[in-house]
């Protein structure tokens, strides 16, 4: 097995940094590695907005739902959906489209993955913070986010001070369908239930014992953000 894929598969979400600082050489690899991701016909709507400022970083992590680690790690960036500078270059655009939409959270998926795998090798750790679209009116005006900018997620990396154990994946069996879609087999995922309560009941002593089954159900019980969609108009995307 090679470095690439090592890393890879050891990936972790990291929450509590050190006070050591990325270097501003480190910082210029990391988003050259996130330039490198492959683009939708390379129409390159991403712009990534560094956050240094510690009165927004706080900011961030009370919008985020209180995420404290926004504020303390070495460094955040947000990835943000970006129309705005195809405007500039083509003022009567056609923008708005749903299309558009999609191939901007793709797009910004593809290169926060490249920046935080890019960050694991350099020993550095990260996490994703998808809580900013709790509040996306107050990011888009805390960042000063123009028409048809959006702020897909938000990601925090620093040096780990915490040694989290791997949370299990879904097992390939459920993942990968040949040919056709496949219905799900009960057996496999009653299996994987029963590893995610374990792996739950050690990281918490005990006070967790929820399947992955009922963390889906929890989940997929209430509304998922409802008002995105309006706020996504505002902003000009998802209009048609």
């Amino acid at each position: 097995m090679n470095t690439t894929v090592e890393t890879i598969l050891s990936h972790r979400s990291i929450r509590k940094f050190t006070d050591q600082p990325i270097t501003a050489e480190q910082l210029s690899t990391l988003i050259d590695c996130a330039r490198a991701a492959s683009s939708s016909s390379n129409i390159q709507c991403v712009s990534i907005i560094r956050v240094t400022r510690t009165e927004n970083r706080e900011l961030l992590a009370e919008y985020a739902g209180n995420q404290a680690y926004v504020s303390s790690a070495a460094e955040f960036l947000v990835f943000c959906a970006d129309f705005n500078r195809h405007q500039q270059i083509k003022a009567d655009a056609k923008l708005g489209f749903t299309e558009q939409t999609l191939i901007g959270a793709v797009d910004s998926a593809l290169m926060a993955q490249n920046c935080l795998l890019a960050a694991e090798s350099m020993g550095l750790g990260g996490v994703y913070i998808g809580g900013l679209r709790n509040n996306p009116d107050k990011v888009c005006s805390l960042l000063n986010l123009p028409e048809n900018v959006f702020p897909m997620f938000g990601l925090c990396l620093g040096y780990p001070d915490q040694d989290p154990g791997k949370k299990p994946r879904l097992p390939a069996s459920l993942v990968l369908h040949e040919d056709s879609y496949q219905p799900i087999d009960q057996t496999e995922l009653a299996d994987y239930d029963e590893t995610m309560r374990n792996y739950y009941r050690e990281r918490t002593q005990g006070q967790n014992e929820q399947s992955w089954s009922e963390q889906i159900s929890a989940i997929l019980s209430k509304e998922a953000r409802p008002f995105m969609k309006d706020i996504l108009n505002k902003q000009g995307f998802s209009q048609k």
